[in-house]
């Protein structure tokens, strides 16, 4: 049933994906802060490519290179987690702004913008923009963690032995996830494409938008946010 080296030798799979793993890593990086060193992503990536090589199933419909990628970025963000490097302290305001975005709303019916989420909360604008930028590395807050949540791949035992319920239940938060992301406003899903669908790094979307840097790690940061305060329901803190 596993094909994973039936085509090559793993030491042929992992040269030949290296440059995969190089790739995640570095568009990962751009997401965290200084303290985390590009080359213990690497080396958790290629634990997680060495995973992927050896339970690899075909039959299960993904390509090996989507299912690889995936696994390689679990094992990073796995790596990230085990040395979490986020303060508490910013840990508890990235939630206090998402409770504040689903709070708003719930209760407007509309789009909360940072001035609204600034003023619910009692601060100023430049004060909840400061909050957004220490967010920004903060791993607990990124797409590829809520992807992690609801993907048919990334738990191995469910992969083979989950029953109907739990198969509706994954496919439900990503059809939730891909709903979330449709709806959120014009300007955050289009950063959001572009650094996770396009891979852009910060500065090339600045570049696009002609806006700074800063301001889209602002952007991008509120944007998952947003999806988590909308993904509540779906998502187990």
């Amino acid at each position: 049933m596993y094909t994973s080296v039936q085509a090559g030798g793993t030491d042929e799979r992992v040269m030949q994906h290296a440059p995969l793993v190089k790739r995640i890593a570095y568009h990962l990086l751009g997401r965290l802060p200084d303290s985390v060193q590009v080359d213990d992503l690497i080396q958790a990536g290629m634990l997680g490519l060495l995973e992927a090589i050896k339970n690899y199933d075909a039959s299960q419909g993904a390509s090996f290179d989507t299912y690889a990628g995936i696994r390689i970025r679990g094992s990073m963000l796995d790596e990230v987690r085990r040395s979490d490097w986020t303060p508490r302290s910013v840990h508890k305001k990235s939630r206090m702004v998402s409770d504040a975005i689903r709070t708003i709303e719930n209760k407007t019916g509309r789009e909360a913008r940072d001035v609204d989420v600034a003023k619910y909360l009692g601060i100023a604008i430049d004060e909840y923009n400061h909050i957004l930028q220490d967010s920004s590395s903060c791993r607990v807050f990124s797409v590829e963690e809520l992807a992690q949540d609801g993907d048919h791949y990334m738990d191995e035992t469910l992969s083979h032995e989950e029953g109907p319920v739990d198969g509706l239940s994954r496919e439900g938060f990503q059809q939730a996830l891909a709903n979330a992301i449709m709806g959120l406003p014009e300007r955050e899903r289009l950063v959001i494409s572009l650094y996770y669908d396009e891979e852009f790094n910060l500065r090339e979307i600045g570049e696009v938008l002609n806006i700074s840097e800063s301001r889209v790690s602002q952007i991008c940061t509120q944007a998952v946010l947003r999806l988590r305060s909308r993904l509540s329901d779906w998502i187990n803190d």
